[in-house]
């Protein structure tokens, strides 16, 4: 995984099980069940037992320990244990650290998952209540006493920045919601299933921190979700056609800090993007005319538009129209925005529907899917592809 290099990890592991409980406002249960609840659905998804499991990994930020999930879920002896770190970011990278472990023979079967209670429980949108005195927390240090006190406000200077610079209007932000709402409304898990909305729709609601709206802010959710990671070998004989990691990346940029990178260069791009789609498009030897199908982390939209022009789908300035223009596949789940707030866990288990060609808004043909993980973080990516 250099910066400088290809990597050869490509192609030597799987996600060969996808489960997650449904996803609510209240789920009325421990954040450890929820995790339980996901890692068995994962393991009956795979047509594997607790038993064959040797690996866990999850994020610094989860609450269920994994030696825990290990015990409730009847998981015996682990050999590999891992833990991802800077919130959404982690979510590409538990694939990574799970792909790493099975392809240098430390695990077989490794499970990763994230489980919270992120609306009944703590909500990550009301912002800074207590920081411990940290290095991360003084950076936040510098803008607290300004007001920037959320993750919609420390995102909206950099949407502002985004929009002077490129002579736009709010309303390409409203693309993104539009495209994923439109998703989820056919999607029977998402929380807004049935529930599209238009660009009049977004230029209605309420400013949370402008120029971000209601609308471009993603849903705050109870749930868990679990993928299962193997060998590709071992995948051939398992019951679901396996999703390949053909690439896998983490990335975070110069003068990088938690969602709050003020003093950089420029506030139009997201550096640590940059940096995941360099290793990524190396790595597997693919362009972005090679993908089928992106979900991108979407927990801010204008973020989704400048993953787009980081990546090279489009020019600086033009995701708004590439994505008006249904120009890929985008968020075919429903996105965080549309389906459920997961940390993105689930924009991963959505890419392995489309390999599997079992998404409720298929893409026909889809042989590669490019997943991403939290911006404004560091972050990681994936790109996923079907066996052969």
């Amino acid at each position: 995984m250099s910066i400088r290099r290809a990597d050869s990890l490509g192609g030597k592991a799987a996600i060969v099980g996808i489960g997650a409980t449904e996803f609510s406002k209240d789920s009325g249960r421990s954040e450890l069940k929820l995790a339980v609840e996901a890692v068995r659905a994962a393991l009956d998804d795979a047509g594997l037992t607790p038993a064959d499991v040797d690996g866990l990994v999850t994020f610094t930020m989860d609450t269920s320990p994994e030696i825990t999930v290990a015990q409730v879920a009847g998981i015996g002896e682990l050999s590999f244990f891992s833990r991802i770190h800077y919130g959404g970011g982690a979510a590409c990278a538990t694939v990574q650290q799970a792909a790493l472990a099975v392809a240098s023979g430390i695990a077989d079967v490794v499970v990763c998952y994230r489980a919270f209670n992120e609306r009944s429980g703590r909500r990550f949108g009301s912002g800074v209540q207590r920081r411990e005195p940290t290095a991360e927390g003084a950076a936040l240090g510098w803008n607290l006493p300004y007001g920037l006190l959320t993750p919609a406000s420390w995102v909206a200077m950099a949407a502002q920045r985004y929009l002077h610079a490129y002579g736009l209007d709010p309303e390409v932000f409203g693309q993104v919601a539009v495209v994923d709402r439109r998703h989820a409304a056919r999607n029977p898990a998402a929380y807004f299933h049935g529930k599209p909305i238009t660009l009049a729709d977004h230029a209605a609601s309420r400013w949370i921190v402008e120029p971000l709206r209601l609308l471009d802010c993603c849903q705050e959710t109870d749930g868990g979700q679990a993928l299962v990671v193997t060998g590709v070998e071992r995948a051939r004989d398992l019951p679901r056609p396996p999703a390949v990691v053909v690439a896998a990346a983490q990335g975070a940029g110069r003068s990088q800090e938690q969602m709050t990178s003020f003093y950089r260069d420029g506030l139009t791009g997201l550096p640590e993007t940059a940096v995941v789609a360099r290793q990524l498009w190396r790595t597997s030897g693919l362009s972005p005319a090679d993908i089928d199908v992106g979900i991108l982390y979407d927990h801010f939209t204008p973020f989704v538009l400048m993953q787009l022009e980081e990546f090279g789908f489009c020019g600086p300035g033009e995701a708004g129209d590439f994505v008006a223009a249904d120009a890929l596949p985008l968020n075919t789940h429903g996105g965080q925005l549309g389906e459920a707030y997961l940390h993105g866990m689930n924009g991963i288990a959505e890419a392995v529907r489309q390999i599997r060609g079992t998404s409720v808004n298929q893409v026909a043909g889809a042989a590669r899917s490019l997943v991403t993980a939290g911006t404004g973080v560091p972050t990681s990516g994936l790109v996923l592809g079907a066996d052969g």
